[in-house]
C-alpha cells in the first residue's frame, strides 16, 4: 500500500485509527504551506473540521468567489 501521509508536494488530509480502542492520529498539509497534525479522536476531529473550513477545499472556493 503507498504511503498516503500528506507531504508539501501531495498535500491533503490523512486520517488513520487501527482500532476502535486505539486513538486516531491525523495529518494535514495544505498547498499554502500550512502543516498540522493530532492523536486523540476529539483531536482529530477538531484537525478535520479546520482544514476543511480553512484550508484545501476552503482556498478552492475562495478562488471562486
Amino acid at each position: 500500500m503507498a504511503n498516503l501521509t500528506p507531504t508539501p508536494s501531495t498535500p491533503g488530509l490523512h486520517v488513520s485509527k487501527p482500532s476502535p480502542s486505539a486513538p486516531a492520529q491525523g495529518s494535514a498539509v495544505c498547498h499554502c504551506g500550512a502543516t498540522a497534525t493530532a492523536t486523540g479522536d476529539a483531536q482529530v476531529a477538531a484537525l478535520v473540521k479546520g482544514y476543511t473550513d480553512n484550508h484545501g477545499p476552503a482556498h478552492h472556493k475562495e478562488q471562486g468567489r
